[in-house]
């Protein structure tokens, strides 16, 4: 009855999808996405479906291109009939239209249109939409899974997408990075700063993508952080041989953060506050593989925040906690009730939080946590119950403070009345009995005593052991227990017969005289049992422990074998051995490679070449020569006569008048002869160019005159190949030369005012701690630098904390980043827990960029870093209305001149 009313239901949208009228189809579209989100099956209205993707209808479009890309890939011959129609929406002018014709294409999975594949991702990466080069970023790690041969060209468009600005296209592209070619590091270096000032602006998605890529990177470009903590050792054959000199030097030689290590962790730790758990584990583990010793106590609050999620982020956060307490105990140790279980905790999450409070045990707190623990083992959850009564077993061999103390608990836990909970206490009292089992004869015999009343098979097994493994302390008892195990041993567990045996062998070679008869009968039963594996048992020991004519020369050494001491069993975590995997992946979540899974390489022992990560600014050509035309003019003007300086200054006043009208004509102008220019290529010589421009300034004065028809020459020299080939970088580079021209005079008019607030909070530069007694701090002063017009006035606060004085205190010749700092004077002493007030100021070259620079004192140099927000780069101006019109009329001609067809 529900297949007839689907069938139906499916017949209806058939009929509305082939109406005339675009709300029908608009309808049934609707139906079948929401058909889709629910789970249901539609790909049998394909064929009706894929006939409206060239509609009009642009929402109806939308709703097409979306069944599309989920059906494309099982009916793949049908959508092979639309690909003409999906290459003409990639040319359509709603960006969401393209965007959606190039993710149905790539979810075509048909090798024979993997170059038109290729041809669609390539015109996409250079969309002017960045929703479209995103979309492009995804489709190449379809097209790789589809041919793998198209690697080389599918990078080529991975470089040029890095170099995308956009923090749409950021994540994306790094994603198909990763996917497509993780080992090309190169093509990193010259995006990495970028990537990091982005990363705070981009999707989640897409900062948890990056922040494992430069993970990755930092690990390869960036000398290990942790070497002041491995101090060298002494006693290794190298130090021995190598002279003293040698050695000095190399221990005196401080370590020096590179300053884009330094960025990475400082643009990585606001993120810690995000609302996605992700992004916080991903930062997380940035920090726990590559920040500082000292600073791994800045992801701690975060980490214990997210206990507060579900359960599922719980248990992939708590796997990680567990691994870093190992190392680091005292990172978690302040948050211990943070981990005590709840009664509405999973079992899996008991565990794991068990776990981690056994990992931070230690002779402070023991006495705490084995109280919380005798609560625990009263759980009702038995599973977690007998995870407990291991940890106690952990925590005494780990401490030994408390050795007896839990092991007189574990025996008191044998007079439970759950067998789980006496099972589990016996199998940890075996183990630590190994450790020390002459002093604990009494806890032996009392668990022979209960041997009765253990009906659990491990724990009965255990019991056997001790008694066979130590049965020269317990002469007496251990007979009476083979004669009893000797009775119920055709039904007892294969574990508890093969212990059995091995107790019956032992006692043979130690008591023959009281156990030789009962040791043959357990023999003889074990000859005869199903499991093969007592047969064989049985046949061994037999041959090894009862000599005789066939038996080999092993029988001489029955003794050493069968009571040879064994060592005692190690008790240590489960994740112990798990660091060797990147934390928050998912490799480490199963303790196992994962397919896909990138290793984390070792620090480089000397750092590569850091110039790499600098990005040159090139300025386009030809802008020089019309942006300083005036400036070249005025260093004439300087050894000019008197008259020549007063006509200079007339011409000067007039230009000011007319700034307005001769900035639009010259920006009109410009629009003209880019319009002659292009059509000149196609239908006259070059002469008639020459001709239209000057017709079409001949309403100009003879001085503008000169200087367009200079202009006009310099345009017709540059002539492309063909139509196609214009010079649109010409057209930008004189746009941008006349926009500052014609701007000048407006612009020298405006005048800087006093700021509405200056905020008298400063920021910290350098820690006390950090800085081995020097502080220092900064502050944006938002007054006129008196150094250069372009720079930013900064206030220095330098504090000595310590108990010496700081000589020498100055700031390095250059800057790591390239800005231009006008450095304070160097303050030759600095005394004990003074202060001192400094100006300084930075060039950021209009941009956020952070300065970083060494502040040195006469022993020490410290990497610090000043990040400058946008409001601080501005200069407060004081402009008339007339002034505003002028700068928003300038503003609209470019708007035109932007969306100017070219073809």
């Amino acid at each position: 009855m529900l297949n007839h009313c689907f069938l139906c239901r499916n017949e209806d949208l058939k009929e509305m999808l082939e109406s005339s009228k675009e709300s029908l189809k608009l309808e049934a579209m609707k139906r079948i996405v929401g058909l889709i989100a629910k789970g249901k099956n539609a790909s049998e209205l394909f064929p009706a479906v894929v006939k409206n993707v060239a509609s009009k209808n642009i929402e109806l479009k939308k709703l097409v291109y979306v069944y599309l890309v989920r059906y494309a890939e099982e009916q793949q011959d049908l959508a092979l009939l639309s690909i003409s129609t999906f290459q003409r929406a990639l040319k359509d002018p709603n960006q969401l239209i393209r965007a959606s014709a190039l993710r149905v294409l790539s979810s075509i999975r048909v090798p024979i249109i993997v170059p038109i594949m290729m041809l669609s991702i390539k015109e996409a990466s250079t969309d002017l939409s960045p929703y479209v080069r995103k979309t492009a970023a995804h489709a190449i790690q379809k097209l790789y899974s589809l041919d793998p041969d198209q690697k080389e060209h599918l990078i080529e468009v991975i470089e040029k997408l890095l170099k995308d600005k956009s923090t749409l296209v950021a994540g994306s592209v790094v994603m198909a990075f990763e996917e497509v070619c993780p080992d090309r590091i190169d093509l990193i270096h010259k995006n990495y700063r970028k990537l990091c000032n982005l990363l705070v602006d981009v999707e989640e998605w897409g900062q948890v993508v990056i922040i494992h890529m430069l993970t990755r990177y930092a690990r390869t470009q960036f000398v290990s952080p942790w070497r002041e903590d491995a101090v060298f050792d002494e006693n290794s054959e190298k130090a021995f041989y190598d002279s003293e000199e040698e050695r000095r030097v190399e221990q005196s030689k401080p370590y020096i953060m590179d300053p884009d290590h330094r960025l990475l962790l400082r643009n990585t730790k606001p993120l810690l506050q995000s609302r996605n758990t992700a992004v916080v584990m991903a930062v997380s583990q940035l920090y726990w593989h590559l920040a500082p010793t000292h600073e791994l106590s800045i992801i701690t609050k975060s980490l214990v925040r997210l206990l507060r999620s579900h359960r599922e982020v719980q248990y992939i956060v708590l796997q990680n906690i567990a691994t870093m307490s190992i190392q680091r105990k005292g990172m978690f140790e302040p948050f211990m009730k943070s981990f005590y279980v709840r009664s509405t905790d999973a079992t899996h999450i008991k565990t794991l939080k068990l776990e981690i409070l056994t990992n931070l045990a230690n002779e402070a707190n023991i006495s705490t946590i084995l109280r919380e623990f005798q609560t625990y083992v009263k759980s009702q959850d038995k599973a977690f119950a007998a995870a407990t009564i291991q940890a106690i077993g952990r925590c005494a061999t780990n401490i030994s403070e408390v050795t007896d103390t839990c092991l007189n608990g574990l025996v008191l836990l044998l007079s439970n009345r759950d067998e789980t909970v006496v099972a589990e206490s016996v199998v940890v009292i075996k183990k630590l009995l190994q450790t020390q089992p002459s002093q604990h004869s009494d806890i032996i015999k009392h668990m022979a005593k209960l041997f009765d009343n253990i009906t659990v098979s491990m724990a009965r097994a255990s019991i056997l052991w001790l008694m066979g493994e130590y049965c020269e302390h317990v002469p007496k008892i251990a007979p009476d227990v083979l004669r009893k195990m000797a009775k119920t041993f055709t039904s007892e567990e294969d574990i508890v017969k093969l212990q059995t045996v091995n107790l019956a062998a032992k006692l043979y070679l130690t008591n023959s005289k009281q156990t030789k008869l009962l040791t043959q009968y357990i023999l003889n039963l074990g000859k005869y049992d199903q499991s093969y594996d007592i047969r064989d048992r049985t046949r061994f020991i037999r041959q090894l422990i009862v000599p005789n004519e066939k038996s080999g020369a092993l029988s001489k050494y029955a003794r050493r074998i069968l009571m040879a001491p064994k060592p005692a069993p190690v008790l240590q975590s489960a994740f112990k051995d798990r660091d060797r995997f990147q934390l928050g992946t998912l490799s480490h979540s199963l303790n196992s490679q994962a397919n896909g899974y990138l290793e984390l390489s070792d620090w480089p022992a000397v750092a590569p070449d850091q110039s790499v990560r600098i990005v040159e600014v090139v300025e386009p050509a030809g802008a020089p020569v019309f942006g300083k035309s005036k400036p070249g003019k005025s260093d004439e003007k300087f050894y000019s006569d008197s008259e020549e300086e007063e006509e200079e200054e007339e011409e000067g006043s007039s230009s000011e008048d007319s700034s307005s009208s001769s900035s639009e004509a010259n920006l009109r102008f410009v629009l003209t002869s880019f319009c002659v220019h292009v059509e000149s290529e196609s239908e006259s010589e070059s002469e008639e160019n020459s001709d239209d421009s000057n017709k079409s300034s001949s309403s100009q004065s003879d001085s503008e005159k000169k200087k367009k028809t200079l202009k006009n020459k310099k345009l017709q020299q540059q002539k492309p190949d063909s139509k196609d080939r214009c010079s649109l970088l010409c057209l930008y580079v004189f746009l941008v030369c006349q926009f500052d021209t014609i701007s000048w005079d407006v612009r020298v008019s405006l005048q800087a005012s006093s700021p509405v607030f200056v905020p008298e909070t400063s920021r910290e530069l350098l820690h006390r701690m950090t800085g081995k007694g020097l502080s220092a701090q900064y502050r944006f002063t938002r007054q006129p630098c008196i150094y250069g017009n372009s720079m930013v006035s900064l206030q220095l606060t330098l504090s000595n904390s310590s108990d010496q004085a700081l000589e020498n205190i100055h700031i390095s010749e250059k800057s790591s980043t390239g800005q231009n700092i006008h450095r304070f004077n160097a303050i030759e002493r600095l005394e004990p827990q003074a202060s001192v007030t400094v100006s300084m100021g930075v060039d950021f070259n209009d941009s956020t960029q952070a300065a970083n620079f060494q502040l040195c004192t006469k022993e020490d140099e410290f990497s610090v870093s000043i990040q400058p927000a946008v409001g601080e780069l501005l200069l407060p101006i004081t402009m008339s209305e007339a002034d505003f019109t002028k700068e928003q009329t300038i503003l609209s001609l470019c708007s035109e001149i932007v969306v100017f067809p070219l073809n």
